[in-house]
């Protein structure tokens, strides 16, 4: 990360931006070029070993799981609190913001109790609720991705003078 000074590195504030960002943008590489989606997501942590896993949900088709098929690594990123800063002059103008950067591989989720966990992992993410009851039926319309980060990198950038 070039500006450490903006780096987040506190695994609270880090978790908070996973747990309120409503959206991820899925970069992949499609025969050399990039593919980038944004989905909804859920978040949690592997038991194991403590590693990031989120669980993406969409169609049985598309050109989103031919590129996985082919290649399941990825990248993505997160944001939030995105506003514009104004300055006297147009150099000075800018964004505030919370984001996150992360790369991991992708894999698409087979096991029927695996799916229903993930879509109430994906529903807390995205309403706070956890009363999302999923039987095996329901699941068996959505194909179920799965990405285990094994690179994360958080930052921040304040309205200028609010620093510290």
């Amino acid at each position: 990360m070039r500006r450490r000074e903006r780096e987040i590195t506190d695994p609270n504030q880090i978790q908070e931006i996973l747990d309120t960002c409503s959206y991820l943008h899925l970069g992949l590489v499609d025969d050399g070029m990039p593919y980038v989606v944004p989905l909804n997501y859920g978040v949690t942590k592997d038991e194991s070993d403590g590693h990031y896993v989120l669980y993406l949900h969409g169609a049985h088709e598309g050109r989103k799981l031919d590129i996985i098929r082919k290649n399941p690594n990825c990248c993505f990123t997160m944001e939030r609190n995105v506003e514009l800063f104004e300055g006297r002059m147009a150099c000075q103008y800018g964004m505030v913001y919370e984001c996150v950067m992360g790369f991991g591989t992708v894999t698409i989720v087979e096991d029927v109790d695996e799916k229903i966990n993930s879509l109430k992992i994906l529903m807390k993410t995205q309403t706070g609720r956890d009363d999302f009851q999923f039987d095996e039926r329901m699941v068996s319309i959505v194909t179920v991705m799965r990405i285990d980060v094994n690179e994360l990198t958080a930052k921040r950038r304040p309205l200028p003078g609010s620093e510290g």
